[in-house]
């Protein structure tokens, strides 16, 4: 996609998104054999329901045929929220994280090293972690500034409880 398709997209889509209390976090323009692919990534705080989805997509469905922005072919357009693992890549991706496992990819400057655990709190500077102990042994706090993350991804937990859960 180029990008002033891109930033076209962006700012014909952003008030739309906004307007239902979300954040976009990405457009992607692709080709689906003979027809175009338009997928909007969208995702909040308290993450995204189904039907706010479905609603989306009608409204950027109804602006898209007012305008040319895709251009005169047929393409399918998709809105979803990302996917479980996808990258954590700003500040409210971290914040919306906490609590979760996360993989932290080190920048070779800090070390290089890989490191998983638990985000405890974020603030402007980085993260306070929860290392995991091994063998028995007891957990660990570890401060990780966000200049030193290279790459970073949440991981999945299939036995994780839910803050409701713990709650109760």
């Amino acid at each position: 996609m180029s990008t002033t398709q891109s930033d076209r997209l962006r700012g014909l889509l952003e008030p739309l998104v906004h307007a239902k209390d979300l954040d976009l976090e990405e457009i992607e323009v692709s080709r689906a054999g003979r027809r175009g692919l338009l997928r909007v990534i969208v995702d909040s705080d308290e993450g995204v329901e189904l039907d706010a989805c479905a609603e989306l997509s009608r409204a950027i469905s109804e602006k898209l045929d007012e305008t040319d922005a895709m251009g005169e072919g047929e393409y399918v357009l998709e809105v979803s929220s990302p996917g479980a693992d996808r990258p954590l890549s700003q500040h409210r991706h971290y914040v919306r994280a906490t609590g979760r496992l996360v993989k932290l990819q080190l920048t070779e400057a800090a070390g290089g090293d890989e490191v998983i655990a638990r985000i405890l709190t974020v603030d402007d500077d980085g993260l306070d972690l929860e290392v995991p102990g091994v063998k028995g042994r007891k957990p660990t706090a570890r401060r990780v500034a966000f200049a030193d993350i290279a790459k970073a991804r949440v991981e999945i937990e299939f036995n994780r409880k839910d803050k409701k859960e713990e709650e109760a």
